[in-house]
């Protein structure tokens, strides 16, 4: 029997998935980190031995896979490209190997085919989308400095910054302020300038904050809405070139990522923004993950003629 393997890699952990060359999934599994953009070489080369480790196991032997697939951020850097697939093959894996970007194995996986479009806002936010004639177009994702608006650390940021504007009186008093205080195990704005200050403290930690936003929401407070509502708003405006430059307008987006599967506010807040611009376009919930995706990815490349 042949195997395919699609991954996705993150900064969190690596997913895989093994698929037979029929395209039954045989086994799904984690590993550690996977991104050379935010974590070291040593801890990047362990994940992925790790991976092929595991994926020797589950194929009775490396040359038993004959197609990889890995979906991962920073791919377009040729260096970090260049240095993934050195780390594969020298792992002993000689087979079909792609490299491509996250937002297309996740676009493959949450609509279960290449064409559409997918609005994904995890700790970013990105829009891609792909159409009949194979173009593509992508909006977003240029990081936590410049853009990301709409996402975790977008949201994280706002939450922050809403504590100390109701502190100093540049706004009314907001349940965020509690909610902020309780997760941080702290009780007073100077404790959480040090928070946010400290070296110590990265993106994600301000984005792990985000899913307070629905709890403030839900007790009805009017900064927490306004929030929410801002967030909305941003990432219909990530979707909405993407949809007109690709003539997708009466197309399929997908809505992933944290924000937008744990938020009620924020999904319902885009979908109405969307609905207004583009009455035809549908909105779904993914259908299956981006190691999914990429298996998918990966059985085309075997066998071209599919799907």
């Amino acid at each position: 029997m042949r195997y395919v393997v699609g991954i996705d890699g993150g900064g969190t952990k690596t997913k895989a998935t093994v698929a037979d060359e029929t395209g039954n999934i045989v086994r799904s599994f984690a590993v550690g980190p996977l991104n050379l953009n935010g974590q070291d070489a040593g801890s990047v080369e362990q994940t992925l031995g790790h991976l092929l480790q595991i994926t020797t196991e589950v194929c009775g032997g490396l040359d038993h896979c004959m197609q990889m697939c890995l979906g991962a951020a920073g791919i377009s850097n040729p260096v970090v490209a260049e240095r993934l697939t050195t780390l594969i093959r020298s792992g002993g894996y000689h087979g079909g190997l792609d490299l491509v970007g996250d937002h297309e194995t996740a676009l493959c996986g949450a609509l279960d085919r290449s064409i559409g479009m997918i609005l994904i806002a995890g700790t970013g936010s990105i829009c891609f989308g792909r159409n009949a004639r194979g173009e593509t177009h992508r909006t977003g994702g240029f990081g936590h400095l410049i853009d990301d608006e709409g996402s975790g650390y977008f949201i994280g940021r706002e939450l922050l910054s809403a504590v100390v504007r109701a502190a100093d009186g540049r706004s009314g008093p907001t349940a965020i302020t509690e909610l902020v205080y309780a997760q941080l195990e702290i009780d007073s704005v100077r404790q959480l300038i040090g928070f946010v200050y400290s070296k110590d403290t990265n993106k994600k930690d301000i984005a792990a904050l985000a899913p307070l936003l629905s709890q403030a929401c839900e007790l009805g407070d009017s900064t927490a809405l306004a929030i929410a509502r801002r967030s909305a708003i941003a990432l219909a405006e990530l979707a909405a070139p993407v949809a007109s430059r690709l003539a997708l307008e009466e197309g399929e987006l997908a809505l992933a990522g944290s924000v937008l599967l744990r938020s009620a506010h924020v999904q319902a807040g885009v979908r109405e923004a969307l609905s207004e611009r583009f009455p035809r376009l549908t909105c779904t919930l993914p259908k299956h993950d981006a190691a999914y995706g990429a298996v998918m990815l990966a059985l085309r490349a075997l066998a071209p003629g599919r799907g």
